[in-house]
């Protein structure tokens, strides 16, 4: 069966986008709600810099519509500061917060590594042991160690997405035989400012539209400009059904 895939942006309050984006009579207390009526996920980094409480994920879940889906970033506790090192009951009271918070509308869990963590089959191993499988979880690895045939099987055999990206230091593979395909656009080769182009946004589309039986989570991170918002309504058009 087709799957729609979700398109949406990992951020939303951005001035630079009123007019653009937001109308100018809209306050900034009502943005969010206002992306909700165009997108239908949404990336929460926000999780990264600080741990969620109980009460935030409930506030998030109580204003989006209902067929709406967050991905969640794990702490950089874990994954920056401590690099999965005695996490256990931080990572237990992340996956337990996002779940009881967001109920049916929490999607991917994602789990981003530092630049200098480099690839080694210990490191692998260590990683998957410390994660729930019940979950949905991607990892975006950001040193080019990881792109190896090794740490793909290991991962898809463990149900792990390997998590997909343009970045201006990495491979730009789309995985497509991952459970799910997860996206991450950060702008290239401006990180966090560079837009794509139509050409290849149609690209990435085509790929997915070729495995359009798995879920899709496409996610534009250049959002330090009006790049992202404008490329993310423009991957929905070129979704949208003929």
């Amino acid at each position: 069966m087709k799957k729609i895939p979700y398109i949406g942006c990992s951020s939303f309050y951005n001035s630079y986008w009123k007019k653009v984006f937001y109308p100018e009579d809209i306050p900034s207390s009502k943005w969010f709600e206002y992306y909700c009526t165009h997108f239908n996920t949404y990336e929460m980094n926000g999780t990264f810099y600080k741990f969620p409480t109980l009460k935030t994920m409930e506030d998030w879940y109580q204003k989006t519509p209902e067929d709406f889906l967050f991905s969640v970033k794990a702490p950089k506790e874990i994954t920056h500061t401590k690099k999965f090192v005695d996490c256990e009951a931080l990572i237990n009271d992340f996956y337990s917060i996002c779940d009881n918070g967001l109920k049916d509308k929490l999607g991917p869990i994602l789990f981003q590594l530092p630049p200098s963590y480099q690839y080694s089959a210990e490191k692998l191993l260590f990683i998957i042991n410390q994660l729930d499988l019940n979950f949905d979880n991607i990892i975006e690895f950001r040193h080019q160690s990881w792109w190896i045939p090794e740490v793909w099987k290991e991962l898809d055999k463990n149900n792990i997405t390997f998590c997909s990206v343009s970045h201006p230091q990495l491979p730009e593979t789309i995985f497509t035989t991952f459970p799910i395909i997860y996206i991450r656009l950060h702008g290239n080769t401006k990180m966090f400012y560079s837009d794509y182009s139509t050409e290849k946004l149609n690209t990435i589309n085509d790929i997915i539209s070729r495995n359009d039986t798995k879920q899709t989570f496409i996610y534009f991170n250049n959002t330090a400009s009006t790049a992202g918002i404008l490329n993310a309504l423009e991957m929905k058009k070129i979704n949208q059904p003929k």
